[in-house]
């Protein structure tokens, strides 16, 4: 049965919707003076905040992201902001950008390093002042990471991805604009929308499921499955980017307060070990993981409500109420077929790495929120299937 006693945190402020970003302007003058927008590697794209930051004669200054966050990119964000007194960051790109400028907002407002406050490899200690103000402005459509109170950051030296966790990591605002997400390129759309829809699945089959997070999840999940190859095959056809904004802000919302699962479990050690985009792991993850769990539910827990849940997910996707799981599944792995997500191959892994990727795995935060606890080898039949 679901809990009726919960917690539900986010973002001070959200802001949806087409032509948002014109809004950017006065909300930045509220909150700061000296403004850092940490953006990714291409400059061109945050072309139009800038503008807008210049209309409204605010001073900032730039700092960039290339591919996903390290703990390197964290340092020297810090330290810029330390040395020349930023009091707002701007996020302005995708996942691993919002991602970071939340973690440099965090750690720069705090006493001592990065390395003090990070999970599993660090001190792990509680972070106590709230963070310097932020606007987080997402580019994908995906993660949902502008209304989460984590960042994920990549070791080098440990090969590995560890967290920051505080509810002084959400932002102040959360700026979502569909209109940003215009051309992306197809891969990328395929790959951070197959990221939005594994966070609306997983946290509607949580252990830790609730009321509020199963309403965002049952319509993000009716968004994503009718727009998501729509906005693969028309990059800019503006009710799909909507839709698919929409899923991933949802999911945001749902993974912050519900957990995630298996799926995720596995895209930490497998983001950490090899360069392998979050997004594109759990699309060839997802069918897979789903199959197993279901399996695994009927086998050792076929009264849980989580093979009910599996069965409404089935429902919304396929658009019949007469739709079972196996309905579910095949929907998920023929729209992986459709928007052509490779395996895990792609991206240097091999049967060989399965053992060590498994056994960190299995310790990953996400797996303790998966709808029933899986073998090693359940663990292992997932990965390798989607090898």
């Amino acid at each position: 049965m679901v809990t009726t006693q919960f917690e539900f945190a986010t973002a001070t402020r959200i802001l949806f919707g087409r032509g948002n970003l014109k809004q950017v302007g006065s909300i930045a003058a509220n909150l700061g003076k000296r403004v850092l927008v940490v953006q990714g590697g291409n400059s061109a794209r945050s072309l139009p905040l800038r503008l807008l930051l210049e209309d409204a004669a605010i001073n900032f200054s730039t700092f960039e992201i290339h591919g996903e966050p390290t703990n390197e990119d964290i340092i020297q964000g810090v330290r810029k902001v330390r040395e020349s007194d930023f009091d707002l960051i701007i996020g302005f790109g995708g996942g691993s950008v919002i991602d970071s400028a939340k973690a440099i907002a965090a750690i720069a407002a705090n006493p001592g390093e990065l390395s003090d406050y990070q999970e599993t490899i660090g001190g792990g200690k509680p972070l106590l002042v709230p963070a310097l103000a932020s606007i987080a402005i997402p580019t994908t459509a995906g993660t949902g990471a502008e209304v989460t109170r984590n960042a994920v950051l990549a070791s080098r030296q440990h090969r590995v991805k560890a967290s920051l966790r505080s509810p002084h990591l959400l932002p102040r605002v959360a700026l979502v604009d569909p209109e940003l997400t215009y051309g992306l390129p197809p891969s990328l759309t395929a790959s951070t929308g197959l990221d939005a829809l594994t966070q609306l699945i997983e946290p509607f089959v949580s252990v830790r499921s609730n009321p509020l997070t199963d309403a965002l999840c049952l319509e993000g999940i009716r968004r994503a499955a009718q727009s998501l190859q729509r906005a693969y095959e028309e990059g800019n056809d503006p009710d799909a980017r909507q839709d698919m904004a929409l899923a991933s802000l949802f999911g945001g919302l749902a993974l912050a307060n519900s957990g995630l699962g298996a799926v995720h479990g596995f895209a930490a050690p497998i983001g950490g070990m090899f360069s392998a985009p979050h997004g594109a792991v759990c699309a060839a993850l997802l069918p897979h993981i789903m199959e197993v769990n279901i399996r695994a539910l009927r086998l050792r827990a076929p009264n849980s409500d989580s093979l009910n849940r599996y069965a409404k997910i089935a429902a919304v996707v396929t658009e019949s109420e007469k739709a079972g799981v196996e309905e579910g599944i095949k929907w998920v792995r023929d729209l992986c077929h459709t928007l052509k997500i490779p395996g895990l191959r792609a991206y240097g892994i091999q049967e060989k790495d399965a053992a060590i990727i498994v056994e960190d795995a299995a310790k990953a935060s996400s797996m303790k929120a998966n709808p029933i606890a899986l073998t090693n080898e359940e663990l292992t039949e997932s990965l390798t299937r989607a090898i």
